[in-house]
């Protein structure tokens, strides 16, 4: 700032502290002071110069009186006063500027300070509003984090659907203030039915609890939980002895339970207006429950539907094993008695083919005993502890028995380890194959064969019978041994191929990696 700047700066504080004029005065009182006494020493005339002099000392007294007041009042004080409300201000008192009447001379001083006190005034009270709408949200934010939490904690634990989408309904009426509240689910067809609600009362109502339900002037179902009339909410709450509201009293606030875009279910919520669309954190808080009860919803039907299948392949595996074991042993006696028959209908009875064909019939009976009571006892067929080799004999010498034809046996197994569900598989595929010659290929010659080579295990049975015209490899439901034997080898991970030609015998070949299924997770239900 110039010097020039400054000396207008101070006359104008001068002007304002109103000491222009005594300063005058005290200059001019002192002044003539000094010159009468000036004149009175070296001049004549010692009359006029005291006349001057006594006039100029009332003079100065005047203008110094004057000026010390007015310093006083109009420059010291209300700078004293704006320094201490300036401390104030400074150790952070909001609003501590303090009100001064006479400003004096730090008028503009005071209006520029008072300005930058109301300044920090609002920064303080927007600061303060601030930090309370940010713990305003962190209390929510917190609230909703427990939410989650509950809804995601819930999703592992063993209680029923109902129970788990009612306990909820609850938590959600109570975070938007909700009047009442319904919860629905979709059926497989396509409906929505009604699992429970909460009234005006604030019961919790599910089941039978839901009906009668009444119905609503324009002729709708109304459950205890559903408050809003589309017509005249006065005449339906008079008609139906119970409060409804109006569209103009009551929004509807929809929590949709969707998994992977399909819509399972959803939750109504009926608030005063103005509700709460206007809420981007309430309104996300509860997308996001529904996203969560939708997945959970989605688990537990999941798991109904495996549980289905699982039952229903059970079932399967079941008529499977029946069908391999005690059928197979069923429909060997009933060839034993055919041919018992035959030889007790000839003209001269054979006594001791009669005989040894009952001892077949009383060992097929035996042991169909046995396959029944392993069968009831643990659902497997029995398997001999000594491996695949023993177990294939026993087959062979059965075939043998029945058909007066001994198989031709080729076992090249170095290395191999088969679980026992899967050497069961194995000797299910022979033994089918087997009955198939039996029945219907009127064979002379039967090789089986197990080739494994350290990766692939190959099965081969063949037999040089009549063969039939198509081969049945890409209809397995036209037979049901053949079709089981095709569901066999692909539950074990394999491929079955069956090749016939009429008067060129039948080939059934399978491969498949027995390494790689037990590298993997091994599912119990391919014991069956």
């Amino acid at each position: 700032m110039s010097g020039q700047a400054v000396s207008r700066q101070i006359r104008e504080t001068l002007r304002a502290a109103r000491l222009m004029v005594p300063i005058a005065l005290l200059l001019i009182g002192i002044t003539t002071l000094i010159i009468s006494s000036m004149g009175l020493l070296f001049l004549d005339q010692e009359r006029l110069w005291g006349t001057l002099m006594l006039l100029s000392i009332p003079l100065a007294l005047a203008g110094l009186g004057v000026s010390a007041w007015l310093l006083r009042s109009k420059l010291l004080k209300p700078l004293v006063m704006l320094q201490n409300s300036v401390a104030r201000v400074s150790q952070g008192t909001p609003g501590a500027m303090v009100s001064i009447e006479e400003k004096g001379a730090l008028d503009l001083l005071v209006q520029d300070i008072g300005s930058i006190n109301e300044e920090l005034f609002d920064l303080y009270e927007d600061m303060d509003s601030r930090v309370e709408r940010q713990t305003r949200r962190l209390a929510q934010k917190t609230a909703s984090l427990k939410i989650l939490y509950d809804v995601a904690a819930t999703i592992n634990q063993t209680e029923s659907l109902d129970e788990l989408l009612m306990r909820f309904l609850r938590v959600l009426k109570e975070m938007v203030n909700g009047k009442a509240a319904t919860i629905r689910l979709r059926m497989p067809a396509g409906s929505m039915k009604l699992v429970g609600s909460i009234g005006l009362d604030n019961v919790l109502r599910k089941g039978h609890d839901l009906y009668p339900v009444q119905l609503c002037v324009c002729g709708n179902a109304l459950s205890p939980g559903e408050i809003l009339c589309e017509n005249n909410a006065e005449q339906c709450s008079r008609l139906n002895g119970r409060h409804m509201f109006g569209r103009d009293e009551i929004d509807v606030v929809t929590v949709p339970l969707k998994y992977q875009g399909d819509l399972l279910g959803e939750y109504s919520v009926y608030v005063e207006k103005p509700g709460v669309a206007g809420r981007e954190d309430i309104m996300e808080l509860l997308q996001t429950i529904g996203s969560h009860l939708g997945m959970t919803i989605a688990k537990q039907r999941s798991d109904e539907e495996a549980y289905r299948l699982s039952i229903i392949e059970e079932r399967t595996s079941l008529a499977h094993e029946l069908h391999d074991s005690l059928a197979q042993t069923l429909a060997s006696l009933r060839f034993q008695v055919r041919m018992l028959s035959d030889t007790l209908h000839k003209d001269s009875l054979d006594a001791e083919a009669a005989f040894s064909d009952l001892d077949r019939i009383r060992n097929g009976l035996d042991e169909a005993h046995t396959e029944l009571r392993a069968l009831i006892g643990n659902f497997r067929a029995p398997i001999e502890e000594r491996g695949l080799r023993p177990a294939l004999e026993r087959i062979i010498e059965r075939f043998h028995e029945e058909t007066g034809i001994r198989p031709f046996l080729q076992l090249h197994v170095r290395d191999l380890r088969l679980h026992a569900s899967e050497e069961l598989q194995l000797l299910r595929i022979v033994q089918e194959a087997l009955a198939n010659a039996r029945k219907h290929a009127d064979a002379h010659a039967v090789r089986i064969m197990v080739n494994f080579d350290g990766e692939e295990l190959t099965l081969l049975v063949e037999d040089d019978g009549v063969g039939f015209e198509q081969a049945p490899s890409g209809k397995p439901g036209e037979h049901i041994g053949l079709s089981i034997m095709q569901e066999r080898a692909l539950r074990m991970g394999g491929e079955l191929r069956i090749e016939s030609e009429p008067g060129e015998g039948t080939r059934v070949e399978m491969v498949y990696s027995p390494r790689s299924r037990h590298e993997g997770h091994r599912d119990a239900r391919t014991a069956y």
